[in-house]
């Protein structure tokens, strides 16, 4: 009988590169990352929101905003200003070089407010959201058929998006019950990986509903919710949820007394990046500017800190960190914020006790409830 050859294998170290090109070329798309140098998981870029409170906010220890590369879902109760709030992200996304897809449900959208928010409509696809399955495959395709191009999807809103079998079947709700749920379980895993990849971005927009349960306690802790079922929450990495203020004093008014604004409390629902539950405030404009009113909610920020170099009260005093003094009433903190020390003076407390303290010590700054 002939000798029995065995393969040995000599001793060394693995090719980590040669696997990896390995499983990208198994399945056929660049899945096998090197993590010390090219980490698809890191956010890498963040869209300001248009409110420096809000950035300071989301992610622990750094001045964020909505992730490149992810879900984000901005949810919240009617005319809180949501759709207001995506028009600013997508015109600051612009600034940054990004392609702007706009999928409107509500046929609601405004050029005129577009163009008031900050978005170049040359630059911005505008797009009817006819269905669920559409909007999902038109986003798929596009980033198929552009694999160089940085997307931000914006879907307002996935609530008001109607299901192939919604537009098929008759008014009863019960023949359609629960389908959109089940596409999105099946659309987002699809989605989430050519997103990181590709450092494309879907915001998508929600309704908050009152949350009507037969469990008294749960409808007291969880007065709300947002439809569309569980997938939306496990895919997304961040969950912004606004609701109104209530207070009368909330409300921007024009000189003639109608209502151009409104404040809006704004809570971090779910946050991958360590800052679930912050909160915040700011004004969102929709009457004249278009927007959110950012520099007034500083003041308030800076009121709610417990910072040695701020003091409140009818007049405010103000230290910077080389030891200058400012004192000033509230109705001139706009004409104050003019002043680049000033201003810079204003940011160093928000950094220090927003961002910085709280990843330090895991606290944050309370919102105010009156």
């Amino acid at each position: 009988m002939g000798k029995v050859l065995k393969m040995t294998k000599k001793a060394g170290k693995m090719d980590m590169n040669a696997m990896r090109k390995l499983v990208n070329k198994t399945t056929g798309m660049n899945v096998a990352h090197d993590l010390t140098t090219d980490n698809p998981t890191i956010v890498k870029q963040w869209i300001p929101t248009g409110s420096r409170w809000l950035d300071s906010i989301i992610k622990r220890g750094e001045l964020a905003g909505i992730p490149v590369g992810k879900i984000t879902e901005i949810a919240g109760l009617s005319s809180s200003g949501k759709s207001f709030m995506a028009a600013q992200i997508a015109a600051n996304a612009a600034k940054m070089g990004m392609t702007i897809v706009y999928f409107d449900a509500e046929s609601a959208i405004d050029p005129d407010f577009l163009e008031k928010a900050g978005c170049d409509l040359e630059k911005t696809l505008y797009s009817q959201a006819v269905s669920v399955e559409k909007v999902l495959t038109n986003m798929e395709t596009l980033m198929s058929e552009y694999p160089d191009e940085q997307f931000l999807f914006i879907w307002d809103s996935i609530a008001a998006t109607p299901s192939e079998k919604d537009l098929e079947g008759d008014f009863n709700p019960q023949s359609s019950m629960a389908v959109k749920p089940r596409i999105f379980a099946k659309a987002f895993p699809k989605l989430t990986i050519p997103l990181a990849n590709q450092q494309s971005t879907l915001v998508l927009i929600n309704q908050l509903k009152t949350n009507i349960s037969s469990n008294v306690a749960e409808m007291m802790t969880t007065p709300y919710i947002a439809p569309g079922g569980k997938a939306i929450g496990y895919f997304s990495s961040l969950r912004i949820w606004l609701t109104k203020r209530k207070a009368k004093a909330s409300f921007e008014t024009d000189q003639r007394g109608f209502r151009v604004g409104t404040e809006v409390k704004v809570k971090i629902q779910k946050s991958r990046f360590g800052s679930e539950g912050r909160e915040c405030t700011f004004k969102i404009l929709w009457g004249g500017e278009v927007g959110i009113k950012d520099e007034e909610s500083w003041l308030t920020a800076l009121r709610m800190s417990s910072s040695p170099r701020f003091k409140s009260g009818a007049w405010n005093k103000l230290t910077t960190k080389e030891g200058k003094e400012y004192k000033f009433q509230a109705s001139t903190w706009l004409e104050k914020l003019k002043d680049p020390e000033f201003k810079k003076a204003v940011f160093d407390i928000m950094d220090e006790e927003i961002i910085m303290k709280y990843d330090s010590e895991g606290t944050t700054v309370p919102v105010d409830e009156s």
